[in-house]
């Protein structure tokens, strides 16, 4: 104030405004304040003098420090708790909000000898609000840590973590404050750090600039975060003999190791270089270097370094933040010590992107890709924007394939979040380890002994970090669900159905055939059944998902089709993340599980469905482009290859596709290459042969000498039970021989051993107007004839293919290979 004196005052973050509290009438260097829930009782330590008015006036009996106790509602008595010669910290304890006014109030005292004490301040309530401290003697206090070196309060959750020096380690301890208890020590952690000749180090329990800036370099600089999924990191900086060069390490705890990371600096003034600042991100831990580094460490994944953001230059520079002396009091709250400003801190999406587009490395562009979709969960913008750069980049990513790592990536952030332990479940990369390195970084990791938790019905932060360190314990890479597992089974599965040669019986499953032998395929029959039978439920309930599917204004013509070959994959999907999701998450229930692996799956096809609309737009498609009229374009072109790479993506994770997905690619696939080429991807497995694809070629084309060319190449690779269902579409010749052909064949195979008869007593069927007197045919359309009349008839569903349309196929293509008209 104008006339010396000191006011204490509270400024509200909600309204923006100062409360008044106390006032003393002179100037004084305040220590440290603290003010009880209610705002009733306030603590106030300071320094009544300098050591220089020490030594004018002769004040070696008056104690330096004095901490005090005020009642401020209404203003009253001051109780004096601590005069002392060393510099005392203190810290109401907060209750729980919405908890009713408590007639005891609890305060921490740290001071610098090394030891924390807490006492209990019992208060009575007067008239008109009035609270005063209740008479009773000396408060009762209670020793709650000594011998210590480095502690740190978490205000939001109200632990005490601390360090004590033992032998040539150290430990770390945390001791967790309740509401209706006292207190409890929880958590026992041994680190290797050297604390030997340290000067005591306090975190979050206010800021004396002068005194701090004294005990810097003689104190641990570290700091522990918490992030909401269970995570704990000790975030500390060591001390390097080499000039120019940083040292830091991040214990994760909750994983049961710690990185070391050695940054080598480019040439600057010695006394620019100072200690390593960190920042509590919840995803991630910043590791910050003003006018240097930026480094962004992944909490939830740290185990593959390109997961994390290296940053230098301007892509490293905070706003308003350029000096070290910085600390994180909560989640994305940065303090500038020096400065004295709070400001809220997070990663801004347009620099990201610009980073991500920008980037010119794999590890960076793994990086940035993760962070945005961990970051920056279910933006539609953001996630729009990577997209369109997966596909500008899809093939000159070379450690990684993008389109697999936005699709995994994005389930995981999406399922998760709904259900506990999930996270260790589920896949969130495709990469199974990582071979690069971070240029300018030297990372090295050592495996630690795992924490200590002791507590009882705990629930929120402990519970989630107990369920972190028991994955740990059981090998947590083996609990993730893989894709090997339902590549293995979906190979086996289609093996076993094409060795089925004997005894055949037909099965349909919707439009899906299999011949099955009756003695040793029946449990084949009925488990291909059960999976078809889920496939067919999931598959319905999926397409809701994907928006606009059905809509007549819908962007990208996907069409309603039954693709049976994706309904098998989905069904064995479907039964084998449920099988492995029971085995870990049995108190969730099975309704519950059913509810998780239908949004699997339903946001799997959604997101493939998201990419092709995307590049769709970007490449200014229409939805009238499946003709095959006219050649494609060069944008038809380029959506054609990002569909082959989606497929590719697809096959390398054995991933389930949209339905109408196979349709249109292999319609882009038509308009867009080459004869030879189209054939080649067809005999490869690359494009797939689809009954509304190729029915529709069969009858939109007319018959041209070249358009012949690629509808016999095509019909003459079509599966036999595709064959049989569209061949009809193709009026010609061809197609009437190919068709007189494969019956014959199937009726003799039907005949197998059986001997026809000469003399039969069945009427002969109508032959033709006009006798052929042609024996070789004439016997074999009686024999056919005979064989259709047992009941043996492999076209069912066409009945104009039958003996006579065999007798009048040959006729006709004899007469023209003899170059006589046909009438």
């Amino acid at each position: 104030g104008n006339q010396r004196n000191t006011h204490i005052g509270l400024y509200d973050l909600r309204t923006k405004q100062n409360e008044h509290l106390y006032m003393f009438e002179k100037n004084l260097h305040i220590i440290s304040c603290s003010i009880n829930n209610e705002r009733t009782l306030l603590a106030v330590s300071f320094c009544q003098y300098t050591e220089e008015e020490r030594a004018s006036q002769l004040l070696q009996s008056v104690s330096k420090y004095l901490t005090l106790l005020i009642e401020i509602h209404p203003i009253n008595n001051v109780r004096v708790l601590k005069a002392v010669d060393s510099c005392v910290r203190v810290q109401f304890l907060y209750p729980v909000e919405g908890r009713n006014a408590s007639r005891e109030n609890r305060l921490l005292l740290v001071s610098e000898d090394k030891y924390i004490e807490q006492f209990e301040i019992h208060v009575v309530a007067e008239e008109e609000h009035k609270v005063v401290i209740q008479k009773s003697g000396q408060l009762p206090r209670a020793k709650v840590v000594d011998d210590l070196v480095w502690a740190q309060w978490d205000m939001m959750e109200q632990r005490l973590f601390y360090v004590v020096p033992k032998e040539s380690k150290s430990t770390l301890r945390c001791v967790q404050f309740y509401p209706d208890e006292n207190f409890n020590s929880i958590l026992e952690s041994h680190l290797d750090i050297a604390v030997n000749d340290t000067q005591l180090k306090l975190v979050n329990f206010g800021y004396d600039y002068c005194q701090d800036q004294d005990i810097a370099s003689k104190s641990l600089n570290l700091q522990v975060f918490t992030s909401k999924a269970g995570g704990l990191c000790v975030c500390c900086n060591l001390i390097s003999d080499i000039p120019h060069e940083i040292i830091y390490s991040i214990y994760f705890l909750h994983k049961g190791y710690n990185k070391t990371f050695t940054v080598s600096l480019e040439s600057t003034e010695s006394h620019q270089l100072k200690e390593v600042a960190f920042m509590n991100l919840d995803y991630y831990v910043a590791a910050y270097l003003p006018g240097q580094f930026l480094h962004l460490l992944n909490i939830q994944h740290p185990d593959l370094l390109c997961y994390s953001l290296f940053l230098t230059g301007e892509d490293a520079r905070i706003d308003s933040l350029q000096n070290c002396s910085i600390l994180s009091p909560w989640v994305s709250a940065v303090l500038d010590c020096g400065a004295g400003s709070l400001y809220d801190v997070s990663i801004s999406d347009s620099a990201l992107l610009q980073f991500l587009q920008r980037s010119k490395q794999d590890c960076e562009r793994l990086a940035a890709l993760h962070c945005a979709l961990l970051y920056f969960q279910h933006s539609e913008d953001l996630e729009m924007q990577i997209i369109r750069w997966i596909s500008e980049n899809v093939s000159t990513c070379h450690s990684f394939d993008p389109i697999q790592e936005f699709i995994i990536a994005s389930l995981y952030c999406r399922i998760c979040p709904e259900t506990q332990n999930l996270d260790k479940l589920l896949p969130y990369t495709s990469l199974h380890d990582w071979i690069g390195a971070v240029p300018g970084v030297i990372c090295t990791t050592d495996i630690i002994s795992l924490p200590v938790l002791e507590f009882q019905n705990s629930k929120g932060f402990w519970e989630k970090l107990n369920s972190n360190l028991e994955s740990v314990k059981y090998a947590e890479p083996h609990l993730r669900y893989h894709s090997n597992a339902l590549r293995r089974e979906w190979r086996n599965l289609s093996e076993e159905v094409r060795s089925i040669s004997f005894d055949l019986l037909f099965y349909s499953f919707g439009d899906f055939y299999f011949f099955i032998n009756q003695r040793e395929e029946r449990r084949t029959t009925a488990y291909l059944r059960n999976i078809f039978e889920n496939a067919k439920k999931y598959v319905l309930v999926s397409i809701i998902f994907i928006p606009s599917y059905f809509s007549q204004a819908r962007l990208v013509p996907l069409f309603e089709e039954e693709d049976n070959q994706q309904q098998l994959l989905i069904g064995l999907m479907v039964a084998q993340l449920k099988d492995h999701l029971m085995r870990h998450l049995q108190y969730v229930g099975k309704k519950k599980i059913d509810q998780i692996v239908l949004d699997y799956v339903a946001n799997l096809l959604n997101l493939v469905h998201r990419i092709m609309k995307e590049v769709w737009r970007r490449y200014q498609l229409h939805s009238y482009i499946f003709c095959f009229d006219e050649r494609g374009s060069a944008g038809e072109f380029a959506v054609f290859h990002i569909m082959s790479r989606i497929l590719e993506a697809a096959n390398g994770m054995c991933m389930p596709l949209p339905p109408g997905f196979h349709t249109l690619h292999l319609g882009l696939g038509i308009r867009c290459l080459p004869l030879h080429t189209l054939l080649h991807y067809i005999d490869n497995g690359v494009l797939q042969l689809t009954e509304t694809c190729v029915r529709k070629l069969l009858k939109d084309l007319d018959d041209t000498e070249e358009n012949e060319k690629l509808k016999f190449s095509i019909v003459m690779r079509l599966p036999e039970a595709l064959g049989q269902k569209v061949r009809q579409y193709w009026n010609h010749p061809i197609n009437a021989n190919l068709i007189a052909r494969k019956y014959v064949k199937l009726l003799l195979e039907k005949l197998g051993n059986r001997q026809i008869r000469a003399q039969c007593s069945r009427p002969i069927p109508e032959r033709l107007s006009v006798p052929v007197e042609f024996l070789p045919l004439n016997y074999l359309t009686d024999m056919l004839a005979e064989i259709e009349n047992q009941g043996v008839h492999p076209y069912e569903k066409q009945d104009h293919v039958n003996a006579r349309f065999v007798e009048k196929t040959a006729l006709k293509h004899t007469m023209m290979l003899l170059g006589l008209k046909y009438s």
